[in-house]
């Protein structure tokens, strides 16, 4: 290639990445982009430099709130939506989705949270928001909800007198270490293509604590104010969502609702209820393997159980996978056996080894019901920031949690297709590359 027509070439590369919008929609219309935090995409301004791993061990290290968050939940058409790999307001890992809020629409980054119902989301005059804010002001669409209607007796947290026209107040707590207080209101939901009218939410007004999400949360749990709830037969309470990794700078993964384009030949496993915590989606985990070994565990520590709460959930917003502790306890003393020593702890991680012996090292299956997943490597092991030590990226649930869960986490999630139809109560799992 002559010189002349090199840089005929490279300008013709420059001139298609600056047409290639790769914060916006991938070619299907409909399938919008799911960007890292901490990626070129993202709306939140990351932490102050330092390596991947360990902004993922200090993520992790705030997984316990969030695991004692999750045991306090007692009762009470396809489109592709962005969701982006976050930190709520840098402290929770988890996702955030793309959508917008009224007429016409104000572009919110909102936290996926697949264990919380309600959305909600900061408004304009909110005490301790972000700058961030829904402006109602602004939305020809927008409506406020009175105690007199039902959607007021679905909040948790309502603060409603006994007669009267009063808005619908409620206060709730997330994370485990903040508080909000909001307004239940209605407006034009949109996602990608599609348009949910008269959406109930909560309008943010107060925010105590690091943890709420500083432009909101889009519940996609069970409960009858969540998006699957309200959006009835459009999307006839079927999602899934492809995770992408923490470390993507530029590769994304989506979250598709509805039925259509959902994948058919995906292994599934029932999806279980428990009246107990209404909104969580529990699995029956029935065997965790390490290498070739199935390690011996009591039949109770994997149990789903409806009167406790007991049994084994997949949580978008929690991290690491938590085991509880004879079943954590077992895995790792598996994994001892198998991988060449010493060990030392990092953080929440209390498995970590010389990383020359990864090559080496087991891989963790998950058996379900009906499905096994095997955690590939990159699910499996971190990496040191010096790159010298690797450690087994699963970690105990807390002692202090008041009944036994174990949580899937999002981790372990990443670069599969994870599949909730709540309709035919089955959950699917498949590998695929969220990029």
């Amino acid at each position: 290639m002559d010189f002349t027509a090199t840089l005929l070439f490279f300008a013709l590369l420059i001139s298609s990445a600056k047409a290639l919008d790769l914060c916006g929609s991938q070619p299907d219309k409909s399938d919008l982009s799911v960007i890292p935090i901490y990626g070129k995409c993202s709306p939140f301004n990351p932490p102050k430099p330092e390596s991947w791993v360990n902004t993922i061990i200090n993520m992790a290290s705030k997984d316990t709130a969030r695991v004692e968050y999750l045991s306090t939940l007692v009762a009470q058409k396809t489109t592709a939506v962005p969701i982006a790999s976050g930190q709520q307001v840098l402290t929770i890992g988890n996702y955030v989705v793309k959508v917008k809020l009224g007429t016409p629409g104000q572009t919110m980054f909102m936290v996926l949270d697949t264990s919380n119902d309600v959305a909600w989301a900061p408004c304009s005059g909110c005490t301790g928001c972000s700058a961030t804010a829904f402006s109602p002001n602004a939305s020809s669409s927008y409506g406020s909800l009175d105690c007199s209607l039902p959607q007021c007796t679905q909040v948790h947290g309502l603060s409603c007198p006994a007669t009267g026209p009063d808005a619908c107040s409620f206060n709730q707590s997330y994370g485990g270490d903040s508080s909000f207080s909001a307004n239940l209101v209605q407006d034009s939901l949109t996602l990608a293509n599609d348009v949910v009218p008269n959406f109930a939410f909560g309008c943010i007004n107060t925010i105590s604590g690091k943890s709420v999400p500083p432009q909101g949360l889009f519940g996609l749990g069970r409960g009858p104010l969540s998006l699957l709830s309200q959006s009835g037969a459009l999307y006839s309470s079927v999602f899934s969502y492809c995770l992408p990794s923490f470390k993507s700078y530029y590769f994304s993964g989506s979250l598709k609702l509805g039925p259509v384009g959902q994948p058919e030949n995906i292994q599934t496993t029932p999806l279980l209820k428990n009246p107990h915590r209404p909104s969580l989606y529990y699995v029956n985990l029935t065997g965790v393997s390490v290498g070739q070994v199935r390690v011996p565990i009591a039949p109770e520590y994997l149990a789903f159980n409806p009167n406790t709460g007991a049994g084994t959930i997949i949580d978008s917003g929690t991290v690491v996978t938590r085991f509880v502790q004879p079943l954590y306890m077992a895995i790792r003393n598996e994994f001892v056996k198998q991988v060449k020593g010493p060990f030392t702890t990092i953080g929440v991680f209390e498995t970590c080894f010389e990383a020359s012996a990864e090559v080496e090292a087991p891989l963790i299956t998950l058996h379900f019901e009906g499905l096994s997943m095997k955690l590939p490597m990159e699910n499996s092991f971190l990496h040191t920031s010096v790159g010298s030590r690797a450690c087994l990226a699963i970690a105990p649930v807390p002692n202090n949690v008041n009944a036994a869960m174990n949580v899937i986490a999002n981790l372990q999630q990443q670069n599969h297709r994870i599949l909730f139809d709540v309709a035919n109560s089955r959950l699917g799992i498949a590998p695929e590359a969220c990029n």
